[in-house]
């Protein structure tokens, strides 16, 4: 008997290593978010992963761009209700180590953000920070692809796709055409139309400065979380 519950508590053990190291395999960026150390990365503080190699200089920025990152996403939403982890790369071979592809930056399952090193500045962190803390305040509601893209360029204040704050009309490049609402067909699209962002951040902007600014979005994730569907709420 004793033979055979050792032979099940092994057989247990083993099943959750291959599941954990499948995880890895498959999944770099989960099996990365989930344990930064694992694949090499340290702990600055805050919530806030780097290459040990980084030096203490660097180190220090990638702390400061991470808080205004932050400070432009609660400003913008009247506080912060996502605390998701930061792992930045500052090397090409540390973004592929953990997952990362061609992209500046990601958000990962909506709890972590990953920078690549062209991705550690203010825009792009607090753009995939706009991302965390809109599905954090999203309880059972959603939104299109294009909707959450074109609020994180305002988020960010990302001047490749918008005119400067305070600007009568922010909107760059104006059109009326559908535009992805799925995560798949919006990468896809994205990948060949550099006008795409900018389509978005238009619509969104509009949007928000006619319905009484950032409230008008807070108003409509209530609405959302309410059962309410997007197409309603969101009347351009």
């Amino acid at each position: 008997m004793r033979r055979r519950r050792r032979w099940a508590l092994g057989g247990a053990v083993a099943l959750v290593v291959a599941a954990v190291l499948g995880v890895a395999v498959a999944f770099p960026s989960v099996a990365a978010v989930a344990c930064p150390g694992c694949y090499g990365l340290e702990d600055l503080g805050d919530g806030v992963y780097a290459e040990p190699e980084t030096p203490a200089v660097r180190g220090e920025r990638l702390l400061g761009v991470v808080r205004e990152a932050e400070r432009r996403v609660a400003d913008f939403y009247g506080g912060r209700r996502s605390s998701p982890r930061v792992l930045a790369c500052v090397t090409d071979g540390c973004y592929r180590r953990i997952g990362g592809g061609g992209e500046r930056g990601v958000a990962v399952l909506n709890r972590a953000v990953m920078l690549s090193p062209r991705g550690l500045d203010v825009v792009i962190a607090s753009h995939e920070l706009s991302h965390v803390e809109l599905r954090a305040r999203l309880d059972g509601g959603d939104v299109p692809q294009w909707f959450n893209e074109g609020l994180a360029v305002l988020v960010s204040g990302d001047a490749r796709y918008l005119a400067p704050a305070g600007s009568p009309d922010r909107c760059l490049v104006a059109s009326d055409k559908a535009l992805p609402a799925e995560l798949g067909r919006w990468r896809e699209a994205a990948g060949g139309d550099g006008n795409l962002y900018a389509e978005a951040a238009c619509r969104v902007s509009r949007w928000v400065t006619a319905n009484g600014g950032s409230r008008a979005v807070l108003s409509l994730i209530d609405r959302l979380n309410a059962g309410e569907e997007f197409d309603t709420v969101f009347q351009p």
